[in-house]
């Protein structure tokens, strides 16, 4: 009776140990996945002065749109997880709108700095994207932990709480029109 009582204890004990390992993994997980995040943002922090540099003789009537594009620039370095979502959201659309004016500069795409300095930026949007994605797939793993029975138990002592998850801004979610593009 008193080995079976002991068992039970121990058993118990591993669990909640196992559980608690468990959440503490994933929160690292979701530290870690937000870090290469950064990273990218980082990357693409960097790359944006270039191509503003390169890009204002061409653009000089653009100037709000590199304005708006060094000012996201500068907000990022102090913002915490909860502000980066909507920084990025800003900073996307923002990169967007400059992809559009350059468009508008056949001189300037002809530019080999500018040219080199577009496929840089295509690529490190490219990798922010899949470093989004697997930030995604963590937020997903440790929010499915903390709200799950009985890990939640866990969650509640060990004061965790959801996190959201990196989302698109609602004008990236609009279609394409394709064929206007080909009728310039």
């Amino acid at each position: 009776m008193l080995i079976s009582i002991i068992t039970f204890v121990v058993l118990v004990a591993l669990l909640y140990m196992a559980m608690r390992n468990s959440l503490i993994g994933k929160k690292n997980q979701v530290a870690n996945a937000e870090a290469s995040i950064d990273v990218m943002l980082k990357k693409r922090f960097d790359l944006l002065p270039n191509l503003i540099e390169t890009t204002k003789s061409y653009m000089k009537h653009e100037h709000s749109v590199l304005t708006e594009l060094t000012a996201l620039r500068a907000q990022s370095h102090s913002l915490d997880t909860v502000d980066k979502p909507q920084q990025d959201k800003q900073l996307s659309a923002a990169v967007s709108h400059f992809r559009v004016a350059v468009e508008a500069y056949p001189e300037l795409k002809a530019n080999e700095n500018t040219t080199l300095l577009m496929r840089s930026m295509n690529e490190t949007e490219e990798q922010l994207s899949a470093s989004r994605r697997s930030f995604n797939a963590a937020v997903t793993r440790y929010n499915n932990a903390i709200e799950m029975f009985p890990s939640n138990l866990i969650a509640h002592q060990m004061m965790l709480t959801t996190l959201p998850l990196f989302e698109i801004a609602n004008t990236e979610r609009i279609n394409i029109d394709a064929a206007r593009l080909f009728k310039q």
